[in-house]
């Protein structure tokens, strides 16, 4: 009789790209592609675990590098594993600890930690084991059968603008997919984007992508949002955007308005965005919100300690499953919110974040996901499913879904004929603003 739980036989590591929309941010326009990485694990009893984090070759080149420390280890002892991961790297020479505090995207790699799309593959085998669902193994356990989610607005610039192969879906059935593609600048398309979303998905909750148009004009935007829709909850993201002053003259009008700013502003006058955050809770009654400033624990603690926010939007992939439901249950006991922010993502991290915020403890706000941008371009079988605003967790063991390897070989056989893998937000612009360059303190259409 064979002792023990089962052994990890083989490790993939998969990079993948998916097509994108012309999506605007602080940090530019998206490219019409984004890329991810998969871990595909098999094990001795015949079960494959998958896991997915952000793309780029810096990540692939990581994840490949641990497979010596995951192959031949048994799927229980996936905590020694990420254990030995974790003593055996080393900080990147150009990691300076600052984290995403001014959204330096070239950063955001030394914030992800590839090692989490092996801690998911290792929990998806481990629940495939003991025929249990994921979330089951995370904290204390399931707290909740589906887990409500947002719908995250964005500008939209002209893609026509941009000699670049953005997707076009013009001639498709679905209202959502048609519309996705098209530029959406104004107020009015911005609320004509939460509406077929609202029709789409069942979305009640919003969350508009700031730091693009001036914060005035952004603040239209947020005003028709709830006009559009007045019991529903509208945040935004202006990630830093704003000075100070600014932040505090933009949003003190909009108490009752909105229902969290995310964000406000950043480092300035050399003091960090936590101080700076800080003040900013001082002048205005509104819960702020995170997923720059508290993104390790050391971060929190300082965050934590000048009380700069409310809301911890704790990503799996900054914080791993584990972390981010033990960032959850602590601020669930200390009186404070647990979230989630996304970046563009396949449904495997729909799934995996469907797990994750299952187990969080409490009354978790609204969860973010680019899944709706990505909606269509499936790796999955059989995808978890947005309805009435909540997304379905699986009930089958592990993480309840399985992987379309064809369609998984296609996103590997796009993301080899791109010329780049890592993200550059920039690229694009230079069509819509010649010369443009990212400034965290200058929304990307204000130059």
């Amino acid at each position: 009789m064979e002792r023990g739980t089962p052994i990890i036989k083989e490790m993939q590591v998969i990079p993948v790209a998916g097509r994108d929309s012309m999506l605007m941010t602080l940090s530019g326009a998206h490219a019409p592609f984004f890329t991810r990485n998969l871990v595909v694990l098999r094990d001795s009893a015949g079960h494959t675990g998958i896991g997915e984090i952000h793309g780029g070759d810096y990540t692939c080149q990581s994840l490949k590098a641990c497979i010596p420390l995951v192959e031949g280890k048994p799927v229980g002892a996936y905590r020694k594993v990420l254990q030995t991961i974790h003593r055996a790297a080393k900080g990147a020479a150009e990691d300076d600890g600052e984290g995403i505090q001014t959204l330096d995207i070239s950063k955001l790699k030394f914030v992800v930690k590839a090692e989490w799309a092996i801690e998911c593959a290792m929990l998806d085998l481990l629940g495939q084991y003991l025929d249990l669902p994921m979330c089951e193994l995370l904290g204390e356990g399931r707290q909740r059968d589906q887990v409500e989610t947002l719908g995250y607005l964005f500008y939209v610039s002209d893609k026509k603008k941009a000699d670049l192969p953005y997707l076009d879906e013009c001639y498709s059935d679905d209202p959502w997919f048609r519309l996705r593609r098209q530029e959406m600048l104004t107020p009015e398309r911005l609320v004509e984007q939460a509406s077929v979303l609202h029709d789409k998905y069942g979305f009640r909750n919003f969350k508009l992508k700031g730091g693009v148009l001036e914060g005035e004009k952004e603040m239209e935007t947020v005003r028709a949002l709830k006009k559009q829709f007045p019991h529903g909850r509208i945040n935004i993201d202006p990630n830093g955007a704003w000075s100070l002053k600014e932040a505090v003259s933009l949003c003190k009008p909009m108490e009752g308005i909105l229902t969290y700013i995310e964000d406000p502003c950043g480092p300035e006058a050399g003091f960090s965005s936590r101080e700076i955050m800080a003040e900013f809770k001082n002048e205005v009654n509104l819960p702020v919100a995170t997923n720059m400033i508290a993104t390790n624990w050391r971060q929190f603690y300082h965050s934590a300690a000048l009380k700069a926010v409310d809301i911890v939007l704790a990503d799996p992939h900054f914080w791993g499953f584990e972390g981010s439901v033990r960032m959850a249950q602590v601020l669930n006991d200390w009186g404070l919110t647990w979230g989630s922010h996304s970046n563009n993502h396949f449904d495997i991290t729909l799934t995996a974040f469907a797990h994750v915020a299952a187990a969080a403890p409490g009354r978790p706000t609204a969860l973010d996901t680019h899944w709706i941008w990505q909606d269509g371009q499936n790796l999955l079988k059989d995808t978890p499913q947005i309805r009435d605003g909540y997304l379905q967790v699986p009930d089958k063991p592990g993480m309840g879904v399985t992987i379309d390897m064809d369609k998984v070989e296609e996103a590997n056989k796009l993301y080899n004929q791109l010329p780049s893998h890592d993200r550059n937000d920039a690229e694009a612009m230079q069509y819509l603003i010649p010369g443009w360059k990212y400034d965290s303190k200058k929304p990307a259409l204000v130059r």
